[in-house]
């Protein structure tokens, strides 16, 4: 780092010092403020999470189905394939919208602007679902809704990972998972709720649940005026002073000082340089250049993988229950014990997180969900006079939930935003969720056919296709997956610029910031790397 003096560098390795070393009730008491603000940032996930999973349910939905579906040969009504993988896609492209818009917008005017302005434009938004009289309509406030939604995607999990030192990393970003599923449940909550008198309530039994999105903005924008920019983001733009206040702000009087908060703008100031003279660039073409190539890459199919895992076979639980054999009324139940438990198994995940490696739970979580999906789909091979077999293949997709939330569905947040290089966060973010965004509009083309007895109607066994998906993840995890837990983003930068293998990033010693008796510069060519075994 030729730009930064060795006192710099010697605070700078200090405070990365501190931080890797600080434990986990330590950083809670110096960092309770950037814990808050971080949450309820996050919060915007709740939405997203809630319309998302609202769509699923409403395809099972008694009075939704009568109002925008078709009516079967047989007397039913089911919203056709067509149109329910329309919906569910509509949402995802304007999602890629808004992520692109992010990637540019927020490193441009912040996160805190750029927050602030979704939430108003969703708040507007949020009318033609409201008043959609046909699905044509559905259809258009879907896509524009996606896009403030395609915003809080990246921004959310960038904020996390930028507010809140090494140790508070992985809890504050996973909880950006937790967001989504209790989106999900709110959801399913509130139509199992309007169930049993849909037929009284009319229209108000799918309109209301839509009206019930206008309860979050405000709240939400509140706190969001209330909390501090990015430091990391005031960094990158040479705010170094306005970094510093807004890292006091983070933090807590009675544990920080003041050569605290200096040795701490030091580390990012080194971090940044250190970037620099690593020629990172701060473009999306930049992206896929050099050693960033290999992290974009990570980064992107660490997001897929919640889609090969089958995130969006197990977001229509409620559907497929029904086509399973159970009734309306326990599709519902089923689900909402389903989302229940995958809020338990996020909130587990912190504790496996606290022992265990990304790339371990990685590992761990892609066979245990192949696994069980490959059971799932030889289930459906049962005589369809056994009775039981629903019950069974319905505990299993819970199962695969609450294991799917307790490695892969949280873990990809942590790493996808531990991953990329700082001047680059946010944009390979954006490609990364951008990625699993395409992914998801091909599984939700094919799985309204596979789930849809007008269809394919391949019912459970959809879960073999999911399974093989599951077990080519885990091959690619094991060759491709480093390990990112406890180092701080100078060390990834550094691991990555020395291409360190992937099954070597936890064996691997550094010292980014190592200052010689003579004070001689550092160069990042020369940044001493060896390997502990």
């Amino acid at each position: 780092m030729s730009n930064t003096n060795a006192y710099d560098r010697l605070r700078a390795g200090h405070a990365a010092n501190t931080e890797q070393k600080m434990t986990l009730s330590q950083g809670l008491r110096r960092y309770p403020k950037a814990l808050i603000f971080s949450a309820v940032i996050s919060l915007c996930i709740i939405m997203e999470g809630y319309d998302v999973n609202l769509l699923a349910g409403f395809f099972a939905f008694g009075p939704f189905v009568r109002r925008y579906g078709e009516r079967l040969d047989d007397g039913t009504y089911q919203i056709p394939a067509r149109w329910q993988a329309g919906l569910s896609n509509g949402a995802s492209v304007g999602e890629i919208l808004g992520l692109l818009l992010n990637g540019w917008a927020s490193e441009r005017f912040g996160y805190r602007r750029m927050t602030l302005a979704s939430l108003a434009v969703l708040s507007a938004l949020i009318f033609l679902l409201f008043f959609a009289n046909s699905v044509e309509m559905l259809e258009a406030g879907e896509i524009l809704c996606g896009i403030p939604w395609g915003v809080f995607q990246s921004l959310t999990t960038v904020y996390a990972a930028e507010v809140c030192p090494v140790n508070l990393r992985a809890y504050l970003t996973t909880y950006v998972n937790l967001c989504w599923v209790l989106g999900t449940i709110l959801g399913q909550g509130v139509l199992r709720g309007f169930l049993n008198n849909a037929d009284k309530t009319g229209q108000w039994a799918y309109r209301i649940p839509f009206a019930l999105q206008w309860v979050w903005p405000i709240p939400i924008a509140i706190g969001v005026l209330l909390a501090p920019e990015s430091p990391w983001w005031l960094i990158r733009h040479g705010r170094n002073d306005e970094a510093k206040r807004a890292l006091r702000r983070l933090q807590t009087k009675e544990y920080t000082t003041e050569e605290d908060l200096d040795a701490t703008i030091a580390l990012m100031t080194c971090t940044h340089q250190l970037e620099q003279e690593m020629e990172v660039g701060a473009s999306y073409l930049d992206c896929f250049r050099g050693v960033d190539l290999r992290r974009t890459e990570i980064a992107c199919m660490v997001y897929m993988i919640q889609n090969l895992c089958g995130s969006t076979f197990m977001n229509y639980s409620t559907y497929f229950f029904q086509q399973a054999g159970l009734d309306e009324a326990s599709s519902f139940d089923v689900a909402m014990g389903q989302y229940a438990m995958g809020a338990l198994g996020t909130i587990c995940s912190w504790f496996l997180m606290a022992r265990l490696g990304r790339r371990t739970i990685y590992l761990f979580g892609t066979t245990a969900i192949g696994s069980l999906l490959l059971i799932t789909g030889l289930l459906d091979l049962a005589p369809s006079s056994n009775k039981t077999v629903p019950w069974v293949i319905a505990a299993m997709i819970v199962l695969c939930t609450f294991l799917y939330d307790l490695t892969v569905g949280p873990l990809c947040y942590c790493v996808v935003t531990e991953i990329p290089a700082g001047r680059l966060r946010t944009r390979t973010v954006v490609l990364a969720r951008g990625s699993y965004i395409i992914l998801s509009i091909v599984t939700n083309l094919i799985v309204p056919y596979m789930l849809n007895p007008g269809a394919w109607n391949w019912s459970a066994k959809s879960g073999l296709l999911f399974a093989g998906f599951s077990f080519a993840s885990l091959i690619w995890s094991y060759f491709r997956l480093p390990e990112p837990k406890g180092r701080s983003f100078a060390e990834l930068d550094a691991l990555f610029a020395q291409g360190v293998p992937a099954r070597k990033f936890k064996s691997t010693v550094i010292d980014v910031f190592e200052v010689g008796a003579d004070d001689a510069k550092v160069d990042v060519q020369h940044l001493e790397v060896t390997d502990s075994k």
